[in-house]
């Protein structure tokens, strides 16, 4: 099942990242992976663990997962079309407002809602309502049925909530890619701000296992991982996602800790 791909196209995807992931999870592959921003779960689809623990702090996101793992089957006709998007969207915030969010009804619409929308954007106003415009794809292949993820997403742990709640024993193997520390980080209701960034960076510096992070490579979070002891590397990325459809690439950090020489002298290698 190592082939699947992600079921969402996803703001900051790593699967351009793989090869060099790839890299550093094959000493651990017999250990635990746990991702506190799982997004499109391009990482965890790509090294395929034997367990995971997949964490996201969007609701919506890990509800459609959840759905998937309990057999979910889209029956209904999903139309790539502006009134027909404007209206599911609508939908879907009454649900927000209702409190019935975290059902198979939300879950499809969320699911295309993010296949339809601008870019692919996942995007909430502060009142937590969904506010992507319309995309304008000239074609969609919308996905009815999700059976291959099923067995998989049922051989790992799924959670939603900050990444502090997680609970770890030291042995796992840490990917952490946060929203970025760009002036766009809303995701959710809730911005993740600097201090969250610093809460994350500390959090995971506290981990015993092997760490690996990934975020853009500002002046200030370059500081606060090598501050921390993590060795970091630069790297440029596509732009895969973008509010004003920029596509130039940009630079990133990878910041590891606690992995073997021979995975550091391969990163050197690599990315040098």
């Amino acid at each position: 099942m190592g082939n699947l791909k992600p079921l969402l196209k996803w703001a900051g995807g790593k699967r351009w990242l793989l090869p060099v992931l790839q890299e550093i999870w094959q000493p651990y592959t017999d250990a635990k992976l746990v991702e506190p921003f799982t997004g499109g779960m391009a990482v965890a689809l790509g090294l395929n663990p034997n367990t995971a623990l997949l964490n996201d702090a969007n609701e919506h996101l890990i509800n459609f997962y959840h759905q998937v793992r309990q057999g979910l089957e889209i029956k209904k006709l999903l139309l790539n079309d502006a009134d027909f998007y404007y209206e599911t969207r609508d939908n879907f915030n009454a649900l927000i407002a209702k409190n019935k969010h975290l059902t198979k009804a939300a879950a499809i619409m969320f699911y295309y809602l993010i296949r339809t929308g601008f870019n692919g954007l996942c995007r909430f106003n502060s009142d937590g309502g969904f506010n992507v415009p319309f995309g304008q794809h000239t074609s969609i292949n919308y996905k009815i049925n999700f059976s291959e993820y099923q067995r998989l997403f049922n051989t790992w742990e799924l959670m939603h909530g900050d990444f502090s709640a997680i609970k770890l024993s030291g042995a796992e193997f840490i990917y952490a890619d946060p929203p970025y520390d760009v002036e766009f980080t809303r995701y959710n209701a809730q911005d993740f701000v600097w201090d969250d960034q610093v809460r994350l960076a500390e959090w995971l510096a506290g981990h015993d296992g092997p760490v690996v992070a990934s975020n853009q490579a500002t002046a200030r979070i370059q500081e606060l991982y090598t501050d921390l002891k993590f060795k970091v590397f630069l790297l440029p990325a596509p732009r895969m996602i973008s509010c004003n459809g920029d596509r130039t690439p940009a630079i990133e950090i990878l910041a590891v800790r606690n992995v073997t020489r021979g995975v550091l002298s391969k990163l050197k290698t690599t990315l040098s």
